[in-house]
């Protein structure tokens, strides 16, 4: 038998799938300290940390396992990716918990989301989305995304992104309805969570 140990990342992804349970071991002996310390440096609280690490790779085991994950070449990317949306899970369910009042008596109309200012937490993940967002873009067939910049970052009206690509206002509408179609499709094949 092969030493599993010397695989790719993409060779124990596909070795698991296919019912190797060892290579997934390797694969987290390989990705556990750098993940963990990814969570770790965000969170600060070592046991809330250790909840996320485990709960990343139970979402990865669960994702490979569903034949979910599309080979790619970049596991630790991916990996990545999963614990840094379930760290804005985190922070997204602590920070509604916080927002409730604790006065059952009175509601205190000043207790209210949009009259407080941003956390730190608030802007890492306003941060993560707007990141999220360029990655999705450039994910897209390039007459989507032509059309999606010209309207949302250059603020051109339909006429406007019509008459500069030379389409009528139709083609110019079509475009952006699949390029919003091909985000929310790019996004959930990702795992990418765009909501605060």
């Amino acid at each position: 038998m092969t030493n599993i140990i010397n695989f790719s990342d993409e060779k124990l992804v596909k070795a698991y799938s296919e019912g190797n349970n060892q290579a997934f071991d390797v694969l987290l002996r390989r990705h556990q300290d750098r993940i963990f310390n990814y969570i770790r440096r965000i969170i600060k609280n070592e046991d809330i940390a250790n909840d996320i690490f485990q709960e990343t790779f139970v979402k990865a085991i669960q994702t490979i396992r569903q034949g979910r994950y599309t080979e790619n070449g970049k596991f630790p990317a991916w990996i990545s990716r999963i614990a840094h949306n379930l760290i804005i899970d985190y922070y997204r369910q602590e920070k509604s918990e916080n927002l409730q009042s604790a006065d059952l008596e009175d509601i205190d109309v000043l207790n209210r989301k949009e009259l407080c200012e941003d956390t730190i937490e608030d802007m890492i993940i306003s941060e993560q989305i707007r990141e999220d967002v360029k990655f999705l873009i450039e994910e897209l067939p390039p007459l989507q995304k032509e059309v999606l910049i010209m309207r949302y970052y250059q603020g051109l009206s339909f006429k406007e992104i019509a008459e500069t690509t030379k389409v009528s206002i139709n083609t110019a509408l079509g475009r952006m309805r699949y390029a919003i179609i091909n985000l929310r499709r790019i996004a959930e094949q990702k795992d990418i969570i765009l909501t605060m």
